[in-house]
């Protein structure tokens, strides 16, 4: 159609158009409505085909058209870096074990700390006796007196070679405390008993004589061995020994010692001895000790199944012994090094003990139980450690002076 020479009519346009009402019929008609239908399917399947195409060249196969066995590293980097591939690491479906015959332990969350109050940690009191009678009423007196939570001690005794009433006076004593109904009980006791056909008499001179000491100290080694692994449990934290027949302790000894982290640590031992109305303050445990150049020489120069028993004239050490060191007046906690230890009391870390650490019942570097342990101990890497300010009071033994 030819437009005028003077522009668009639209007054004219406008007139040729339809009315709105014959617009309007033709859009409703089903013919138009099912033709528009029809349009925007096909654009819809159109467009979800194209989609999924694009997806899958986008997510799937972009890089080097050929596998990843085939590419070379640079395609591979090429590869790798467009976009990280997600990874799941489940090559193993979960397995449920419903065996009543099988114990799942787990140590790792058992942790031998200085906050062990707060921690909760478990705490094993180990005590082996013998002919030990007189004793045990005040043993557990002091250990009645213990601020560490009650419900936190395991106690355990092992008896043997005795001929006196130890085993009826303990198993009293431990019905007379595990009775009460205050906090006073501790969480569990256990009474461990072995013979180890000890023919030693348990008098002084017999004792401490000093042709018993080594097959004394190897039988003692002995003895706290088997009370250890029969006691020991994965709940433990620290293990503290500790003699029938102390005199006195503090009564806040554990949270002390756990405050210092050590592997090993042991205070000094003393006696009372009260002559015309005077403390002496003796001296005891000569166990504890610190290690001298005689003395490697001495056991360089020995059978290596000798046992040293030292405090004794018969070998000449020059050792220096935490005994003759310190006063429970002083800081007591000051700490210094030690290569020997007694037994009369011990705080361990648990997992020293789990270690294989324990008390060679033979001469391990010609020492044998309590010295032979820190001997052990020591070659392991662990520390071991004296407070020689810190007192532990002995019965006395009335030993005549001149043994150390």
């Amino acid at each position: 159609m030819l437009l005028p020479k003077d522009g668009v009519d639209w007054t004219a346009a406008r007139a040729r158009l339809p009315p709105s009402r014959v617009v309007w019929n033709f859009v409703t008609r089903t013919r138009f409505l099912l033709a528009v239908a029809l349009v925007g399917v096909i654009i819809l399947i159109w467009d979800g085909v194209s989609g999924t195409a694009g997806d899958i060249q986008r997510f799937y196969c972009y890089g080097p058209g050929n596998s990843p066995m085939q590419m070379s590293p640079n395609e591979q980097a090429e590869w790798a870096g467009h976009q990280q591939t997600p990874l799941i690491f489940n090559h193993h479906a979960p397995i449920d074990i419903n065996s009543t015959t099988i114990q799942r332990v787990d140590l790792n969350p058992v942790e031998s700390t200085p906050k062990a109050v707060a921690n909760e940690e478990r705490v094993l009191i180990l005590t082996p006796l013998r002919n030990a009678a007189p004793y045990i009423e005040q043993h557990f007196d002091l250990l009645s007196q213990l601020t560490y939570p009650h419900n936190l001690i395991d106690l355990a005794f092992l008896v043997g070679d005795s001929t006196d009433d130890t085993l009826a006076v303990l198993a009293m004593e431990l019905e007379r405390v595990q009775s009460r109904t205050d906090k006073i009980p501790f969480h569990s006791a256990t009474i461990v008993e072995k013979d180890f056909g000890a023919a030693v008499g348990m008098d002084v001179v017999n004792r401490h004589g000093f042709e018993a000491q080594g097959p004394r100290r190897k039988l003692m080694g002995k003895a706290r061995n088997y009370l250890l692994s029969a006691a020991l449990k994965p709940e433990h934290a620290w293990v503290y020994w500790r003699d029938v027949d102390i005199k006195d302790s503090p009564s806040k000894i554990i949270e002390d010692f756990v405050a210092h982290d050590r592997d090993v640590l042991v205070p000094n031992i003393w006696f009372h001895r009260y002559e015309d109305g005077r403390d002496i303050e003796g001296r005891f445990d000569y166990n504890s000790w610190q290690e001298s150049d005689t003395g490697r020489k001495l056991a360089a120069s020995l059978d290596r199944d000798i046992v040293l028993a030292e405090g004794y004239k018969e070998y000449k050490t020059d050792r220096t012994y935490m005994a003759r060191m310190g006063d429970w007046r002083d800081n007591k906690d000051v700490e210094i090094p030690l290569d020997g230890i007694g037994g009369v009391n011990i705080l361990v870390k648990a997992d020293v003990h789990r270690s294989g650490i324990n008390f060679p019942c033979y001469a391990f570097e010609n020492q044998a139980e309590t010295e032979g342990f820190a001997k052990m101990a020591k070659r392991a890497g662990y520390g071991v450690y004296g407070l020689p300010n810190y007192v532990v009071w002995h019965i006395d033994t009335e030993e005549k002076p001149g043994n150390a």
